[in-house]
This record gives structure tokens, C-alpha cells and sequence, in this order.
């Protein structure tokens, strides 16, 4: 079985993420410029409040025994400090029926069902 895991961390963190990732054998992700807010619904700094935050989502598709390494790569990487604060982020994680690579037609997930 396939998962994709998606990461929202601050913009300032997303290259260590990726370079986490890559050094530890996954360097297949995707990259998204995103915005939005956590429970702690923006930030207010004096009488503006900020209610749309930049974040960077990171994309990926792995097998699913590999789920606990990768988030637990994830997290030290983009974890602020030893114990992390606000707006660090989240981790999504949802399971993928199929997984079409578009030159070949061939979908990965047939290939591991038949093995």
C-alpha cells in the first residue's frame, strides 16, 4: 500500500525538510507556496491581525511501512527549536489507491498488489 503525506511548515524550514528527506532516500516531493491559519486563527501583531500566514506544503507518495520514519524525519526538520512552537505546522496523512506514472501508462500500485 502507497500513502501521501503532506506537510505544512514554515517557509523558512521547508529546505531543511527537503533536504532531510533527500539524504534519508526520499527525494520525490512536490512543493506548494500555500497560506492559511491554525487554532490559533493568525497572528496579531499591535492592531493588525495577520489571518492568512505563508506556509510551505511538501508532497509526498511512500510506501506505507515507510510512514513512521518519514514523519518522524519530517518533524525534526521542521520543528522550531528543541520543543517546537506555534505555527510549526501539520502532517496529513492519507492512504493512495493508485499511482499512474503518466510517460509509461504503468500504475505502481497494480505492479505491488500482483508481487
Amino acid at each position: 500500500m502507497m500513502i501521501m503525506v503532506r506537510a505544512i511548515v514554515r517557509p523558512e524550514k521547508a529546505d531543511d525538510v527537503l533536504a532531510a528527506l533527500m539524504d534519508n532516500g526520499f527525494p520525490a516531493v512536490t512543493k506548494y507556496s500555500v497560506a492559511g491559519r491554525g487554532k490559533q486563527r493568525g497572528i496579531k501583531i499591535g492592531e493588525v491581525t495577520y489571518d492568512e500566514i505563508p506556509k510551505t506544503m511538501l508532497m509526498c507518495v511512500i510506501k506505507a511501512e515507510d510512514k513512521d520514519f518519514v514523519i518522524k524525519t519530517i518533524m525534526e526538520a521542521a520543528r522550531s527549536g528543541s520543543k517546537g512552537a506555534f505555527g510549526d505546522g501539520k502532517i496529513f496523512v492519507n492512504e493512495v489507491s493508485d499511482v499512474y506514472t503518466i510517460s509509461s501508462g504503468v500504475c505502481d500500485t497494480a505492479k505491488e498488489e500482483a508481487a
